[in-house]
């Protein structure tokens, strides 16, 4: 498939501050056992969580956030825990790795170098 940029323009940068969502969510079929409330407190959390997965962020700030009643940012919270997507104990929020994890382990690796320069040199030849 060729990809091509809609809006070259605006491209994404990383940001100054930390802030991602893992890929393991959708490929380890984490999103299922949640709903969209938990959803957007999860994306609501990384956002203002700091480097560790850790947010200070209080339960009336998310509240206002996100527009929820208190019944609905609990019940959220309790999907992500049972998840096993978050910790909590007030007054810290912590935004745990994804069971299963993400990070390739060195076993998992299997770019060598020979594979990686003839990547390089792909790319470079796509590119002119």
């Amino acid at each position: 498939m060729n990809k091509t940029l809609l809006a070259p323009e605006r491209l994404r940068q990383l940001p100054r501050q930390f802030s991602w969502v893992d890929q393991q969510l959708v490929r380890g079929g984490h999103l299922d056992r949640c709903d969209h409330s938990a959803w957007a407190l999860y994306l609501f959390l990384t956002t203002v969580a700091d480097s560790q997965g850790l947010s200070y962020y209080s339960e009336a700030a998310a509240l206002r956030w996100l527009k929820v009643e208190p019944s609905q940012l609990h019940a959220a919270r309790e999907q992500l825990i049972a998840a096993g997507l978050l910790a909590y104990r007030k007054p810290l929020t912590f935004l745990v790795a994804c069971p299963g994890g993400s990070v390739p382990q060195p076993d998992q690796m299997t770019w060598t170098l020979e594979k990686l320069r003839q990547s390089a040199a792909a790319v470079w030849r796509d590119w002119r």
